[in-house]
């Protein structure tokens, strides 16, 4: 699939504009996955991409395709302070970037770097949040942001509350900081409900069971805690109820003790990993709950409702940017086990209410949140900035 804004005007036998995009650690999460999706949406003919990482990489997604000659390691995997801005400006001589393209809080020494390596353009995005941010971001940390973004072409991110978060904690106006939607591809998440019965025999899963779920990193910031703490209210109500987790990360241990020792949920949680067939899982649920503390915009939650499920989350980050209340789905307050029980029994003893839900998710979907809206504002900004520095002629 591939995006160019009908406003840009390109010269015919231009060089196709170099992007490089640095991110901490190439792994599973959100971020690292919308970077592919954006390499893969963009294409070739127009652009010439390369990815770059500061803590190494997951070698499953390094094999990715499109990172074959593609990918550059600044840094090492081990844990604690690096210092890795002159060797990404090496990188980034030898690339010859025409723009570098910088994530999150752990890619943000990009900038200086290509500054240090004369890039013409440079964009800083971020993503979402880290549980350390939630109350504020230490002295030094917005000095440095404030003093980045002064560095930047253009700073944006994944939701209108993020901005504001990030505009205060840089003490800059919001005004400087634009809001690019994540966007799904709405074809490969739809409802299959032909997959539902299937999937649920090859899992060990009861055909009439309510299945409540959630996909992402095993990690303290997505809670997932509160999601099974749920379900035992649930059976506690006399619900039949099962719980589907994909993912994985370091909380994996916790939770499988917390199920392991519960009388009420103990054989109905079903651990499933990293799974590349996500839209397919999608179709074995009934509800997709996101019981995040915080998020930017979840990728996850944007899949689900592509999929036509309600959807019940948190109350919180970008999330009822995402979800029309009551409309398409449900919000609660983060860490509220009741609250969010009894808005999944709502759903469990009334199934037609799961339908109309689901649909009216799909629908804001397609309207909102589409792969290529999403895709065509990244050309967009890359095409604009480009043509301001004054590459977009013949090379």
């Amino acid at each position: 699939m591939s995006a160019r804004p009908a406003d840009v005007r390109l010269n015919i036998g231009r060089a196709p504009i170099r992007i490089l995009h640095v991110v901490n650690r190439l792994d599973t999460g959100g971020t690292e996955y919308g970077v592919l999706k954006v390499m893969s949406g963009l294409g070739d003919s127009e652009f010439e991409q390369g990815l770059c990482t500061l803590r190494g990489f997951t070698p499953k997604l390094a094999e990715h395709p499109l990172l074959e000659k593609r990918l550059f390691v600044a840094g090492q995997s081990k844990h604690g302070p690096q210092f890795p801005l002159f060797r990404l400006a090496r990188i980034m001589k030898a690339f010859r970037p025409d723009i570098v393209h910088a994530r999150n809080w752990g890619g943000i020494e990009a900038i200086p770097a290509a500054r240090l390596a004369r890039v013409p353009v440079a964009i800083h995005s971020e993503h979402g949040y880290e549980l350390e941010m939630l109350s504020g971001l230490p002295i030094r940390r917005r000095l440095f942001r404030r003093g980045v973004y002064t560095m930047t072409d253009q700073v944006f991110t994944v939701s209108q509350e993020l901005r504001k978060y990030h505009a205060r904690q840089a003490w800059i106006s919001p005004d400087r900081i634009r809001v690019i939607y994540n966007g799904v591809d709405a074809q490969r998440f739809r409802p299959r409900p032909e997959l539902r019965l299937d999937l649920r025999a090859r899992l060990g899963i009861p055909a009439d069971s309510f299945v409540i779920g959630s996909v992402g990193r095993l990690v303290q910031i997505k809670d997932f805690l509160t999601l099974l703490r749920a379900g035992e209210c649930l059976i506690r109500r006399g619900v039949n109820t099962c719980v589907v987790l994909a993912g994985s990360g370091p909380e994996m241990p916790r939770l499988q003790e917390f199920v392991t020792s519960s009388s009420e949920i103990a054989g109905r949680v079903f651990f499933l990993g990293v799974s590349d067939h996500v839209h397919d899982l999608m179709n074995v649920m009934d509800a997709y709950v996101l019981t995040s503390i915080c998020e930017g915009m979840s990728n996850t939650l944007l899949e689900a409702m592509a999929c036509g499920l309600p959807t019940v989350a948190t109350r919180a980050g970008g999330n009822p940017e995402v979800v029309e209340e009551n409309q398409t789905g449900c919000l609660f307050s983060p860490r509220d086990v009741n609250g969010l029980a009894e808005t999944l029994y709502a759903f469990a003893v009334k199934k037609e209410r799961c339908a109309q839900f689901g649909e009216a998710a799909r629908r804001r979907i397609l309207r909102t949140f589409t792969l290529e809206r999403m895709l065509n504002e990244y050309c967009q900004l890359y095409l604009s900035l480009a043509a301001k520095r004054g590459l977009l002629v013949r090379r």
